[in-house]
């Protein structure tokens, strides 16, 4: 089955860094969609009665963001040299990110949901989990007993994706040596936002070099681009059209 490939090693075109940079896009237009939805409510297409709205396409190419950040998460996992200062980092940014989430969604200190870093920790929590049942041949019921306990949290906390979203990283893991079958799986995995799917072309066309985000500096950039952008979109949203 490692045989069955999605897209043929020549065509692919993609590193890490166009990823990254495709998934910060994506992820740009589905929050400025579900910031300004009045303001993207302008006609794009119209044919006969059927139209196609602005607040619609930028909705629809929001799915793919999520699936590359956990695809992206993964690779992370598989290449990082220090495991540690890996998850403390994402749980930095998730604590961080939280206030600039609240005032996005409700322009209050607190939420009913979390952001979706958070979904990504325990995702992280979850592979490293998953990686020391495998060493240990599935033979400490304690190990498999704190996976379940990971899976109950991204149930519980409402995290974005929440355990649906858990479950996506982990299966993207388990599946990283059958990139086809992983391309169908994760097409029906999230299945309320089944346009996620369409996210498996451009992670078919990553190539497995890393490109130009390298270094800690820029690494920590990518990562606050999450939190600065919603306290941004938060201020224009407050400052002309208010909440």
């Amino acid at each position: 089955m490692g045989d069955l490939v999605l897209i043929p090693k020549k065509y692919r075109c993609l590193s890490g860094s166009g990823l990254k940079i495709l998934a910060v896009l994506t992820m740009l237009a589905d929050h400025i969609g579900a910031t300004f939805p009045r303001s993207t409510a302008a006609i794009v297409l119209q044919l006969g009665k059927r139209r196609l709205m602005l607040y619609t396409v930028l909705r629809f190419i929001g799915r793919l963001s999520f699936p590359i950040f956990a695809f992206l998460l993964v690779e992370g996992f598989l290449h990082t040299h220090d495991r540690e200062r890996y998850g403390i980092r994402l749980a930095i940014f998730a604590l961080l990110s939280e206030l600039p989430w609240n005032l996005l969604h409700a322009a209050t200190w607190r939420y009913g949901t979390q952001n979706v870093f958070f979904t990504l920790l325990l995702g992280y929590c979850g592979l490293c989990l998953i990686e020391k049942i495998q060493k240990e041949n599935g033979k400490n019921p304690r190990t498999i007993f704190l996976l379940i306990i990971a899976f109950a949290v991204s149930s519980v906390l409402k995290a974005d994706y929440g355990s649906s979203g858990f479950g996506f990283i982990l299966m993207l893991y388990l599946l990283r040596e059958q990139p086809l079958f992983q391309a169908v799986v994760g097409a029906c995995f999230l299945t309320s936002r089944w346009q996620a799917g369409l996210a498996f072309i451009p992670i078919g066309l990553y190539n497995g070099k890393r490109g130009f985000i390298q270094g800690k500096a820029i690494s920590v950039l990518f990562y606050a681009i999450y939190p600065v952008h919603m306290l941004i979109l938060y201020w224009i949203k407050k400052n002309t059209i208010g909440y």
